[in-house]
């Protein structure tokens, strides 16, 4: 009889598994997000007050590329979690190596430091990130109604670590110093695998415990050949930049955005060159070609709140408190994720209420775009015909956030469901990872523009910023019914 009853402990009515997987992405995201909220000023505050005294663009720029490189990594991690580990240890070891960067980070070794941590926590991510969510979709049969419920809940771990984390780091970055913030985010990820450890040998499906499709003997050969060929070739790009007097960190991100934006590139004539895409899945692919430049220009703002908006946070807004207390500037990070836990069942109300006459997907993106350019000219607005020196309100930043987020629900859930649907038989999965990768492009992109945000220019980057992405939404306007017309039947 107690064997029932453990048998039937569910979590909010599904599999307890569901409870593990919340926690453990909880706390990934509490650990990430809380590093993220400081690293900007860590890296280019002085180093009397315990930063490392980078230029101000570089550190941007690293941020930057920082985030693109996590995105690109996923692509090996489901690679590495499909033919050698499978989910469930691909995810510990993922959890493993984010726990040691940030460790790293709460140590204080430097600038080598710095890249040490940066190099483990984007190889844990992306080992983490793809794989936990893919096994919350094992919890549950291809039929079984709850499936999409059981996203939500785990959707809602993901946001509450994000707001929760720049609270508490910023609040323990200002008063015992950055490493003591880093050492917060290192045991929220420590706690995160606690989590997983206890629970994931008895909670999840033995499809978790190996990979879906091994690798075989007669394709080992040719694999660690092609590893071989791409570590050879990082090796003697770095050896020339180093004997030619150019191995800087600038000209680094400069070659890895290259990167970024150049393998979805590759990704989109791979599929539509291949004998296995039908005339009917090229079209599509077609139609995907403006809405995947849309998302990169969204994903360009949304992700720059960690870059410029931290910048104008620290620099050019007043102090402001909340009972009583004085808002960090690292705090301003934990809007978005506020934001979107408010207004996501607003909009999935709203989806449901307007049933067939909510607009098209090409449509949801012109309106997600308008919204995003505006959080930046909103921001431009303040600093117009003044010494860009001043202080304003924390509220602009507020109405930035909101704005943007705004976007995100037009764009993000709506971009991941139309890829799902215009994507091709055989490149089912690679079309899922193109989502990811118009993010990696985003700030790829943001890590060569950032020059241009300095005093002097700061209305200027926000204008120009939101009046092109203004033109994206217009000339997409425009595209419409010809993107429809190429979806052939997917809305």
């Amino acid at each position: 009889m107690e064997n029932e009853i453990k048998k039937q402990k569910t979590f909010f009515g599904h599999p307890m598994g569901l409870r593990t997987l919340f926690m453990t992405e909880f706390w990934e995201r509490f650990s990430y997000y809380g590093m993220r909220a400081i690293l900007l000023y860590y890296m280019y505050d002085s180093m009397v007050n315990g930063g490392l005294g980078i230029a101000k663009t570089t550190a941007g720029a690293i941020m930057a590329i920082y985030g693109s490189m996590v995105y690109l990594s996923s692509m090996a991690g489901g690679f590495i979690s499909d033919r050698i580990l499978g989910s469930r240890r691909t995810v510990f070891w993922g959890g493993l190596f984010i726990m040691f960067g940030h460790i790293v980070l709460s140590i204080p070794l430097g600038f080598n430091g710095l890249l040490f941590s940066i190099a483990l926590i984007v190889i844990g991510t992306g080992l983490l990130k793809p794989n936990v969510s893919s096994m919350v979709g094992h919890l549950y049969a291809p039929e079984d109604t709850k499936r999409d419920s059981g996203f939500s809940i785990f959707v809602m771990g993901i946001n509450l670590g994000s707001f929760l984390a720049p609270l508490a780091v910023g609040a323990v970055r200002g008063s015992y110093g950055y490493h003591a913030g880093f050492s917060l985010a290192a045991i929220g990820m420590f706690v995160g695998l606690i989590f997983y450890v206890i629970d994931s040998k008895k909670q999840f499906n033995k499809e978790d415990n190996q990979a879906p499709d091994p690798i075989q003997k007669s394709e080992l050969k040719s694999v660690i050949q092609k590893l071989v060929i791409g570590v050879l070739a990082v090796i003697v790009i770095l050896v020339i930049m180093a004997v030619t007097n150019t191995l800087t960190v600038d000209n680094i991100v400069s070659g890895l955005s290259i990167i970024a934006i150049l393998i979805p590139i590759f990704y989109f004539i791979q599929m539509l060159t291949s004998t296995k895409t039908t005339k009917q899945e090229r079209s599509r692919i077609r139609s995907y070609i403006p809405l995947f430049i849309a998302a990169v220009a969204f994903w360009a703002i949304e992700e720059s709140a960690s870059i410029v908006l931290a910048f104008f946070a620290i620099d050019n807004t007043k102090v402001m408190h909340i009972f009583g207390s004085a808002v960090d500037p690292a705090q301003y990070q934990s809007l978005n994720p506020l934001f979107i836990i408010f207004l996501s069942p607003l909009f999935a109300m709203l989806w449901v209420k307007l049933g067939k006459k909510q607009p098209s997907s090409p449509m949801k993106f012109v309106i997600g775009l308008m919204f995003t350019a505006a959080s930046y000219l909103i921001m431009a607005v303040p600093m117009l015909g003044h010494d860009e020196n001043i202080k304003v309100s924390g509220l602009w930043l507020v109405a930035s956030f909101f704005l943007v987020v705004i976007g995100e629900m037009l764009v993000s859930p709506v971009g991941l469901s139309v890829t799902t649907k215009l994507a091709p038989k055989a490149f089912a999965s690679q079309m899922m990872g193109m989502w990811f990768l118009a993010d990696a492009a985003a700030q790829a992109v943001n890590s060569q523009i950032i020059r241009f945000y300095h005093p002097g220019n700061i209305a200027n980057y926000f204008l120009f910023g939101g009046i092109i992405t203004v033109v994206l939404g217009l000339v997409l306007f425009a595209m419409k019914n010809r993107i429809k017309e190429m979806m052939a039947g997917v809305n």
